[in-house]
């Protein structure tokens, strides 16, 4: 990677998505209300860069399909949502999750005697891809790269024999490859296969298989080993990212203070948790602490290399202009937009919108508090559900649309000024990342 030059270097804008199930709806609305400034009035995608794992490699993929036109896919984005139901996602008659339940129980029961592995998942998500098939024109993405606007769509999965987070992208010739002890990077031409694998959630959704170099292998969500999701980009070459989380941060502290206080007013007893805020708990670990952590750890990392920096500036190197043994740092400037609302307690209002058999599966693990019904806001893909979600998106982004415009209109805003709602200093570096 060569040094920057800002007098002749124009700054890539990378869009970093991450995972949550139905809650990728939320990420449509923030897309919509950035779409709609004026400056992107039929105008292409202000990112250079895209990448996503899980729902956010369905909604990355759709905005590079059609990244000539912002308006275009936002909108794509906001339809495939407001209209989705849980029969495009996966089978939702009773034969089928009774067939299920049968081939688990056999496994349970007798796997010992006969054998086990009659069930790779809890439901049968072929509807998917038909879903994404007829959806997504993929042709676009390589158009966008073949055209210019788009450097690189990197989608993330998790292989599921190496335990490694595989991310495929589809972009320039010479773009970016690596091979780190727990991530791997090839290059691909993204196919609707590809964001199958990185989608399917672990347990729920069967495994994926895809060419993996001269083989094949099977994948699963990309969240589950991506625990830094703001590194493809930055490998890619971003050195300004905006990311959409889906978790709210204010409810995960009220959840925090009422787990632990010194407070002895907001001390209390909590319940005993079912097996369903269990399964809550799991799938915030894969999908939703991700990029705290890594916003966490840029922190961090941006002071140390701004002192380094400093330091360099007055004290002479002794080794002069001699090349460096890692890769050079750099400062990365991200904005982070989140939900400002507790989508676990939209869900819970929504709960009943479910296919009754899953439905009556879920209730069988237990009812959680309101805050804590994480399970139901990942799998409750209905439409009643996801225009909510849109429209919260929606709303946040409005309220923050003149920091948004400056961001991204300004590529060489300083990294020491812009603050991101979650109150993170919002400049990093490359190795802080990845």
């Amino acid at each position: 990677m060569l040094p920057i030059n800002a007098s002749v270097h124009q700054p890539m804008t990378a869009l970093v998505l991450t995972a949550g199930g139905a809650r990728g709806a939320y990420q449509a609305g923030v897309m919509k209300r950035i779409s709609e400034l004026p400056v992107y009035a039929n105008s292409a995608a202000p990112f250079s860069i895209i990448t996503g794992a899980s729902a956010g490699a369905i909604n990355g993929a759709a905005i590079a399909s059609q990244h000539g036109d912002f308006s275009a896919s936002a909108k794509l984005l906001v339809k495939l949502w407001s209209n989705l139901q849980a029969s495009d996602v996966y089978r939702t008659d009773t034969l089928s999750l009774l067939q299920n339940v049968g081939r688990l129980a056999l496994d349970f029961s007798l796997g010992g005697l006969t054998g086990a592995g009659r069930v790779s998942a809890l439901v049968d998500s072929s509807p998917l891809y038909g879903f994404l098939s007829q959806n997504l024109s993929l042709a676009g993405i390589r158009r966008s790269v073949r055209e210019g606007g788009l450097y690189a769509l990197a989608i993330t999965t998790t292989g599921y024999h190496s335990g490694r987070a595989f991310t495929f992208i589809e972009g320039k010739p010479g773009h970016p490859l690596w091979n780190k002890s727990r991530r791997v990077a090839l290059s691909a031409e993204i196919s609707v296969q590809h964001i199958l694998a990185s989608a399917a959630i672990p347990i729920v959704f069967p495994p994926v298989e895809l060419p993996c170099g001269k083989s094949t292998a099977y994948f699963g969500d990309g969240a589950m080993r991506l625990v830094t999701p703001l590194s493809p980009a930055i490998r890619l070459g971003a050195e300004r990212l905006l990311a959409v989380g889906v978790r709210c941060q204010e409810s995960a502290d009220s959840l925090l203070r009422s787990e632990w206080s010194s407070a002895e007013d907001f001390s209390s007893d909590l319940k005993r948790p079912p097996l369903s805020q269990i399964c809550g708990t799991l799938m915030n670990a894969i999908f939703l602490d991700h990029l705290d952590a890594d916003l966490d750890h840029l922190k961090r990392m941006n002071s140390f290399v701004t002192e380094h920096e400093k330091l360099a500036s007055l004290v002479a190197s002794p080794l002069g202009d001699a090349v460096p043994d890692h890769e050079p740092m750099r400062i990365v400037t991200p904005l982070v937009i989140s939900p400002s609302a507790d989508i676990a307690i939209i869900a819970k209002t929504l709960e009943h919108r479910m296919p009754k058999s899953v439905r009556y599966l879920m209730e069988g693990l237990g009812t959680p508090d309101a805050q804590s019904a994480d399970l139901t806001s990942f799998l409750l893909f209905d439409s009643a559900f996801t225009r909510e979600l849109v429209q919260l998106g929606y709303r946040d982004a409005a309220q923050r649309i003149d920091e948004i415009e400056a961001f991204l209109r300004d590529p060489f805003l300083s990294g020491n000024v812009a603050l991101s709602k979650e109150g993170f200093t919002t400049t990093a570096t490359e190795n802080g990342v990845c």
